[in-house]
């Protein structure tokens, strides 16, 4: 899949290293776990599952971004509990943070998941003091839906205010869509 600035392509097994270079960034996973992934996590748990994704559930799955100069970070649209809605997220290196990278590729994720997916409902959450995340969404056309507490047994800074689901569904996404 491409965009405008980026090309969107299935992991590799011999892509671990990128992802260990995503993950190793402290800014990156500041809401999501507060630090670095373990590499042994990252190639013996992580990819292996992003792998399972593309065989199980044929044109959803975990991708990674590139631009010109390389690798961005990945986009993800996972299966969910409901059979016609996937769940929309990103994962970028600081490099590539403020240039509507996100936005951009987010949007191409929602607009996969209706036109040639057949799906109802794209979702996406992230942690309530998660800004810039939550400004991407916007920008990506999702809509705020709620606010929710989950229990963390090793909580983050600012999990106290909640987790925030952002969403659309196939009717207002194409309302929205010109020409």
């Amino acid at each position: 899949m491409e965009t405008e600035r980026l090309r969107l392509r299935q992991f590799r097994i011999d892509d671990a290293e990128l992802l260990v270079g995503l993950d190793s960034d402290p800014e990156v996973m500041r809401y999501l776990t507060g630090q670095p992934t373990p590499r042994e996590e990252l190639e013996d748990v992580v990819l292996p599952g992003i792998l399972k994704v593309y065989a199980e559930h044929p044109g959803l799955g975990t991708f990674a971004a590139e631009d010109r100069d390389g690798f961005v970070g990945w986009f993800g649209l996972q299966p969910t509990d409901e059979p016609t809605a996937v769940d929309v997220g990103y994962r970028l290196l600081r490099r590539a943070w403020g240039k509507g990278y996100a936005t951009e590729g987010t949007k191409a994720l929602i607009e996969h998941a209706f036109t040639e997916l057949g799906m109802e409902r794209v979702v996406a959450d992230t942690m309530a003091v998660n800004h810039r995340s939550r400004d991407v969404m916007r920008r990506a056309g999702l809509r705020f839906v709620r606010v929710y507490h989950e229990h963390f047994e090793d909580p983050l800074p600012g999990t106290e205010f909640g987790e925030v689901e952002y969403a659309i569904d196939r009717g207002t996404w194409e309302a929205t869509q010109h020409g």
